[in-house]
């Protein structure tokens, strides 16, 4: 079985009690619309008296009852279709997006972000319509095969003709399902394709509103358009084709069914209600169009169910259970190496020790591996070789919550979640304190519902945003982590800044990533890091007397 079947069965689960009362609403109402043209043709004929014995009435009554039948289950089986799909829909879509934010961020940074959500937004829709889609598959072939039972019944050479029909349809449908498959998988590639182009635009539209490039990023965004026409063309060309042969081929079963039936009707084998119920069932059977949508609508949640089963099988960053021992906060990295995908190492056999308690300011020339040594510290990546450990224990063994409970982060260009500043800034706990130490709580106290106002009303500048972040990070209980975090503060904020991350109440380890040279010299251990490796560590005022070290920061 592959992934994409294994997801459709999940999505059909998923659907809940839903899928068996589809399953016995859409059987229910194929049996009446089986049952209808019997019963009407035996209304009919005892309305001529080719049935004296039978009473028109108790007929009409049971075409009433089929017919009330119909309705009743129609009415269940469109409203369970929209339940059963809303239900997959949610389910599928929350199973995507808590993998994607279980994968190594690596994993998660090959797929564009609009490709991502094109997947989630769109795809899934499609899977999951899985539970009506195999409730309809299950059942697509009842009506024809009721129809051929009953004309045969009725007249075997009804029966023969109907069956020359099903042969022709069986021909007429022979590669459809492969050719609207591959046509709806390459419409969807392209749909990513351009959503990805699309969100990369927009997140650098001021860079490209200044170098003036406008026009050539469009005919970029928009290169894949000649992918999705040409795919969306082939999907209704089949489409249109399988509908085109279907309505040639109904009408003539039709005919040929009222040809035969006309003959036997004239023998003497027929009456003229059964003469009436084969045209129904004729028309019952071949209904080409209702099997073409069938297949149609399986097609697209088929590739729907395979292009979100391609995320599902990226693994999950694994976890451990272990929770942190009594400790300082002491940091660990022993032999870390990070590669590129051509295998050329980042970060080189790494050795650090950072006692439980340190400012640790991490200082380098631009690419020299700064920002990766902090994100391995508190695994935002995790190393290719090598090992970090926080107070003994490895990241890898910690438990989710250990290790953000334990580890905080704040960035140059922060990303703030959360529908309030206050759970932006808290995710859970009291923000006001957190604000303070980040010299934000001023700004969110002038703000109309202050922590309590909706994130997207508030206009922030980036240092502003910058310190909100910041904010978040200072949740951290052992180790926090500032990647440039205080670059786009002004000179005041940044004292009062760095005034609460190097004053004597702050125990936690501070690693912090940083070009400024008042931060280092307020270090208790400057890490000088050097093409991928660590070149020295040491004191501030120890490391300044080399002079490839001042100029560091002079460049």
């Amino acid at each position: 079985m592959t992934p994409a079947d294994r997801l459709l069965l999940h999505a059909v689960r998923a659907a809940g009690w839903w899928t068996p009362t589809l399953t016995v609403a859409t059987v229910a109402a194929t049996a009446a619309e089986l049952a209808l043209p019997a019963v009407l043709g035996r209304a009919v004929d005892a309305a001529v008296g080719t049935a004296p014995q039978a009473s028109p009435g108790r007929w009409l009554a049971a075409v009433a009852a089929l017919i009330a039948l119909l309705v009743v289950a129609g009415v269940l089986r469109d409203y369970g279709t929209g339940a059963a799909t809303a239900r997959s829909v949610a389910h599928l879509r929350h199973t995507l997006v808590r993998h994607l934010f279980a994968l190594d961020p690596r994993t998660a940074a090959r797929r564009p972000v609009g490709d991502l959500a094109g997947r989630v937004v769109g795809q899934v829709a499609d899977a999951g319509q899985a539970a009506p889609t195999v409730v309809t598959a299950a059942t697509v072939a009842l009506p024809p095969v009721g129809s051929l039972v009953a004309l045969t019944l009725i007249d075997p050479w009804l029966g023969g003709t109907f069956v020359l029909g099903l042969l022709l349809l069986a021909l007429l449908l022979r590669g459809f399902v492969a050719d609207a498959s591959a046509a709806v998988a390459g419409y969807q590639q392209a749909q990513g394709d351009l959503a990805g182009r699309l969100v990369e635009t927009l997140a650098g539209a001021r860079t490209i509103a200044a170098a003036g490039t406008a026009e050539r990023e469009v005919d970029r965004v928009l290169t894949p358009l000649a992918a999705l026409h040409r795919h969306g063309t082939r999907t209704w060309t089949v489409l249109a084709g399988a509908a085109t042969r279907g309505a040639v081929l109904n009408p003539l079963l039709q005919v040929a069914i009222v040809a035969v039936g006309g003959l036997s009707l004239t023998a003497g084998r027929l009456t003229p209600g059964e003469l009436l119920a084969a045209i129904q069932y004729a028309a019952l059977g071949a209904g080409l169009g209702t099997v073409v949508a069938a297949l149609n609508t399986a097609v697209r949640v088929r590739a729907g169910c395979r292009r979100a089963a391609e995320v599902l099988a990226e693994p999950a960053r694994p976890y451990g259970t272990r929770r942190l021992p009594p400790g300082p906060g002491t940091l660990e990295l022993r032999g870390v190496t990070v590669r590129d995908a051509d295998g050329r190492p980042l970060l080189d056999r790494v050795d650090l020790a950072v006692p439980g308690g340190t400012l640790l300011v991490v200082v380098g020339a631009s690419g020299a591996g700064k920002s990766l040594l902090a994100a391995v510290a508190g695994r935002l990546r995790d190393p290719d070789d090598g090992t970090v450990l926080l107070d003994g224990v490895p990241l890898p063994e910690l438990s989710p919550a250990a290790l953000h409970t334990a580890v905080g982060y704040g960035f140059e260009r922060p990303v703030l979640v959360g529908d309030t500043v206050g759970a932006a800034v808290g995710v859970g706990a009291d923000p006001a304190p957190l604000a303070r130490a980040a010299a934000i709580h001023d700004f969110v106290e002038r703000l109309p519902d202050r922590y309590g106002t909706p994130l997207a009303e508030v206009a922030m500048s980036g240092g502003e945003r910058q310190r909100l972040g910041l904010a978040r990070a200072l949740r951290a209980g052992r180790l926090l982590i500032l990647d440039d975090a205080t670059s786009s503060l002004d000179t005041a904020t940044e004292y009062q800044v760095t005034r609460a991350l190097t004053g004597p109440g702050d125990r936690r380890t501070r690693v912090v990533v940083s070009h400024r040279l008042g931060m280092a010299a307020r270090a208790d251990l400057v890490a000088w890091v050097a093409d991928g490796r660590i070149r020295a560590v040491g004191p501030h005022p120890v490391l300044w007397t080399d002079p490839d070290y001042r100029e560091v920061f002079r460049s």
